[in-house]
């Protein structure tokens, strides 16, 4: 068991996060799931084996404390990190710029894109010392103009961290996955979409990813749903 690789994976209670942990798990990964949501994680760590192999941490990613303990007890109760999900993220901004809520604003920039880099700061040593595997959750929103979106403006920097990073990693050893997602079925909508791809289908993308051999670095995976049949 301790030889066993440890992916940590942020934003981990539901949908995207949830799905790439239960797929992690049916590989042999160990876990590390961290969340606001202390119950969703807890129903987890129940499914998918106890505490011998999965850890998990609340945590507010826009935190750098929450952060930096996270990645503390990750090391401590498994002595290693290989793989970082960096997939905790928000949207919700009716309105557009003309009328959305500046509050909603200010959340989600800060849970996209600062606790996007809050994550890779913290663990990149971690990565450092494993030569692991770095992937984030951005979205096919992340590369093109959608009207009045806030979101989707989020979602191009995180686009721009993830080039940044690779190029800040380059030769270390450290591999950088932009999973960019189109419209995907879960509680980030407040009501179901009608024709979108389903968690498992981006939990699919994160493991093709991590599954490379050494000398492969798949830089970003975009996925949409099919479109519907007219």
């Amino acid at each position: 068991m301790a030889d066993k690789p440890v992916i940590l994976i942020t934003g981990a209670s539901s949908g995207i996060g949830a799905e790439t942990a239960r797929a992690a798990a049916k590989q042999g990964y160990r876990l590390v799931l961290a969340a606001r949501s202390e119950n969703k994680l807890a129903g987890l760590q129940s499914e998918l084996g106890g505490p011998d192999k999965v850890l998990t941490v609340q945590c507010d990613v826009q935190s750098g404390d929450d952060q930096q303990r996270m990645v503390s007890q990750a090391m401590e109760t498994f002595g290693r990190i290989d793989v970082v999900f960096a997939n905790a993220g928000r949207g919700g901004e009716p309105g557009g710029f003309s009328k959305a809520d500046p509050e909603i604003w200010k959340d989600m920039i800060l849970t996209n894109i600062l606790g996007v880099g809050l994550t890779i700061q913290h663990c990149l040593p971690a990565l450092r010392e494993s030569r692991g595997h770095l992937l984030l959750t951005g979205s096919a929103a992340g590369r093109t103009t959608i009207p009045g979106s806030m979101y989707s403006a989020s979602k191009w920097a995180v686009s721009a961290i993830g080039y940044g990073v690779r190029e800040e990693l380059r030769g270390s050893g450290i591999r950088v996955t932009l999973i960019e997602p189109g419209m995907v079925d879960t509680p980030f909508f407040d009501q179901p979409p009608t024709h979108a791809l389903r968690s498992e289908d981006i939990a699919n993308a994160v493991m093709y990813a991590i599954a490379q051999p050494a000398h492969v670095d798949v830089n970003e995976i975009l996925v949409r749903p099919t479109p519907a049949v007219k």
